[in-house]
């Protein structure tokens, strides 16, 4: 086991550093001058020839990017240009909340998907099963930005039981943290949990028709446990891929939640960056990203060998 999290992890060497070329590459891909974007229209020769040489645009892509990389190295990932500030530093500032957005949606995900899914496998045919897999289809079908504007006018103003937006960081009290966080968890969870849902379906349809269910069955094996212990554990291998590769669906979904509901997380701050052509930034947080999926995918792959014993590396 160990030397195979060894591999994987050399194995991410060249993902990261094609990832680390192409987050680099966007100065020198974006349209028009980067310096004349960043200075604007009133900007003077000498303004923008200063911000060119403080990107590096004056000098030559390999050098520029070998000493890019040397920073990375050294966990510098420069300073904001609009801002002044140390990228590591605005990144750290808003790495709570998008961590506990996504902490959230998770649980509230994988807790209410699952658990349809094996119901609507169990009920398969029936009015049950059809009226989850509506609520899949819904829930995969409508945007974010969508249901998000739903449940904040719905909940927060016209009930008022919940904040509309902003975010309170959980020293400052466990509902009080909470709160800030269940209409935008739920807004992007939806997506996750449609998801997880239909393959969850899926793969226990297969599974309930293998012989040793029907033996479970006929030995008057309880149906709970028939559905939660036998089926579910051995489906379990196409679930837990699902649940990694929708952290994708995560990251792109908390640029937009974020928003929404005026999270001051990672998406917002990926957002503001973008708007101001603040290409550090932009770089950091793309690398960030990045580096977080590429770890999530080799946590899925060791948590194959709990689910199913069978697996070895």
């Amino acid at each position: 086991m160990l030397a195979y999290v060894l591999r994987r992890l050399m194995a991410t060497i060249p993902v990261m550093a094609t990832v680390a070329l192409f987050v680099f590459s966007l100065l020198y891909v974006a349209p028009g001058d980067p310096a004349l974007v960043i200075a604007g229209d009133q900007a003077t020769p000498a303004q923008i020839a200063h911000i060119r040489a403080s990107l590096g645009l004056d000098r030559p892509f390999l050098i520029r990017f070998l000493e890019w990389v040397w920073q990375l190295v050294h966990l510098d990932l420069g300073n904001s240009i609009f801002t002044g500030l140390p990228v590591n530093r605005l990144i750290g500032e808003r790495l709570e909340p998008t961590l506990s957005l996504m902490a959230v949606t998770l649980i509230f995900a994988i807790s209410t998907a699952v658990p349809l899914g094996v119901v609507a496998a169990s009920k398969a045919g029936t009015w049950i099963d059809r009226t989850i897999m509506m609520f899949a289809v819904f829930g995969f079908s409508v945007p974010i930005f969508v249901v998000g504007y739903l449940l904040a006018h719905v909940f927060a103003l016209e009930f008022d039981w919940l904040p509309v937006q902003g975010y309170t960081s959980i020293t400052k009290g466990l509902w009080s943290w909470l709160s800030h966080l269940i209409l935008p968890s739920f807004s992007l969870g939806c997506v996750y949990v449609a998801l997880i849902t239909r393959v969850t379906r899926a793969t226990m349809l297969e599974v309930l028709q293998q012989d040793y269910v029907r033996t479970a069955r006929a030995k008057g094996v309880g149906q709970t446990r028939v559905l939660f212990v036998h089926a579910l554990k051995n489906a379990a291998v196409p679930v837990v891929t699902v649940i990694g590769i929708g952290v994708a669906l995560l990251i792109g979904g908390a640029v937009v939640t974020e928003s929404v509901f005026a999270l001051p997380g990672l998406g917002r701050l990926t957002v503001d960056a973008i708007l101001r052509r603040d290409y550090p930034v932009i770089q950091g947080v793309i690398l960030l990203f990045s580096s977080a999926y590429v770890l999530v995918n080799l946590g899925v792959d060791l948590v194959y060998t709990i689910v199913d014993p069978r697996i070895r590396y």
